[in-house]
């Protein structure tokens, strides 16, 4: 295993941040702001532990897990009081990249190859107290899962005789070289715990000291150097950004050298002002970053091209892109099937905002959720009936009704596209 990955983790009780060594000492009251310190200061993934005694709490937790989902850019991990598949399912559907089952409770054991059926086993990992439970699970936890999460420091060496799946090891240890010492042997992918954790943690700078110790970390490392670009008159590289998901065009900028390895370095997107004649990180005022999906050189080597993952608006007049004044020509006949979708819930949404005399949707709108509903069911039953039928003409009509109603449903809600897009994409 090469790249290592700095992982810190949350222990949620009561919907607070707490420490899980030392009797659950309260260590911030704003998780999902935790989270976001962590994403924002160069973390390469996030460990969530729910600690809670009730369903009622477990549901809060869960509920914090999709909100902390919603403002972090790195993959999250989450487990604890899972007692049956839906305790899986709600973790994943939350935005885990993997759901944790701990091996130290015997319905861990019953559950592991039901979730990894239905889930896939690159969906689920395990955590461990002990190195008897290894050794005593490993064909369940081979056969079933995709990662270790170790809560104890183990003789790690002894541990990666038994098993090649790679393992986190979550620790007390305040010590740096202890640390280093994790990080170096080969079964780790990562580290977690008390250091890793601290607040005041800088995850680029302790990723530079790792460097040192010829230790390869997570943060992207270019195939070419910058000297090998073509730059433009002013000695820079120009950039076109997309969206990574909508391949939408969402700005151009410049970068010099500088700027390109601190995009590198750090996973944001870093550019050069030509009217300042100045570094600056997209997002550092606004708190609209962009992380880094891929850097991609053009045939010329002359423009580069960034997908990024973007937060809110990529213009500075408010609008999700900077290329949004049409000039020559129109798009009224794209068939995009997002951008269609995103008109017509638009149009839906205007006519909540603005009633119109004799519009249907206004219609559906007073007569309020249950009359909504009614017409989602029944245009579902339409679909059914109409898919018996041999021509292919008369369920695209009735797939077209109930998407129309679904809509509806969905601005009743304030549910958007993008909402569920993005949780599709997730699964």
């Amino acid at each position: 295993m090469s790249y290592k990955r700095l992982t810190p983790c949350i222990f949620i009780d009561g919907g607070k941040a707490v420490t899980w060594f030392d009797n659950r000492t309260v260590v911030a009251a704003d998780v999902v702001a935790l989270a976001k310190y962590y994403s924002e200061m160069g973390a390469d993934e996030l460990i969530i532990f729910d600690l809670s005694n009730s369903d009622e709490e477990h549901d809060e937790a869960i509920d914090l897990m999709k909100k902390i989902h919603r403002v972090i850019s790195i993959p999250m991990i989450a487990g604890g009081n899972i007692r049956r598949q839906e305790d899986v399912k709600k973790i994943l559907y939350a935005g885990a990249k993997r759901a944790m089952l701990n091996f130290s409770k015997p319905v861990s054991l019953e559950l592991i190859e039901d979730v990894a059926k239905r889930f896939g086993k690159e969906r689920i990992a395990v955590s461990l107290n002990d190195f008897d439970a290894l050794f005593k699970q490993q064909h369940l936890i081979e056969e079933y899962s995709t990662e270790i999460v170790f809560m104890h420091r183990l003789d790690l060496n002894s541990v990666m005789n038994i098993t090649e799946i790679p393992c986190v090891v979550v620790t007390d240890t305040m010590e740096q070289s202890e640390i280093l010492k994790i990080l170096k042997c080969d079964g780790v992918k990562g580290v977690s715990g008390m250091f890793i954790s601290q607040r005041e943690m800088d995850f680029n700078a302790f990723k530079g000291i790792c460097a040192k110790e010829g230790i390869k970390m997570t943060s992207f490392e270019s195939l070419m150097d910058f000297s090998e670009f073509k730059l433009n008159s002013d000695g820079l590289l120009p950039v076109v950004v997309q969206d990574f998901k909508t391949n939408e065009v969402l700005m151009m900028a410049y970068m010099d050298e500088e700027a390109f390895e601190n995009t590198v370095k750090t996973g944001r997107m870093t550019y050069y002002s030509r009217s300042r004649k100045s570094q600056w990180v997209k997002g550092e005022t606004s708190g609209h970053f962009q992380y880094v999906r891929t850097l991609t050189i053009d045939c010329d080597k002359d423009t580069l091209l960034a997908k990024v993952e973007q937060i809110g608006a990529a213009c500075h007049t408010g609008n999700r892109t900077c290329f949004y004044q049409p000039i020559v020509g129109n798009d009224y006949d794209a068939k995009n099937p997002l951008q269609i979708f995103e008109n017509v819930y638009q149009t839906i949404m205007d006519r909540k905002e603005h009633p119109k005399e004799g519009s249907y949707t206004n219609y559906l709108f007073e007569k309020g959720l249950d009359k909504i509903l009614k017409k989602v069911g029944e245009e579902a039953t339409e679909i059914v009936i109409a898919a018996k039928n041999p021509n292919p003409e008369e369920i695209k009509y009735e797939i077209s009704d109930f998407l129309y109603h679904v809509m509806v449903l969905m601005a009743e809600k304030n549910v958007t596209w993008e909402d569920i897009t993005k949780e599709l994409a997730e699964r």
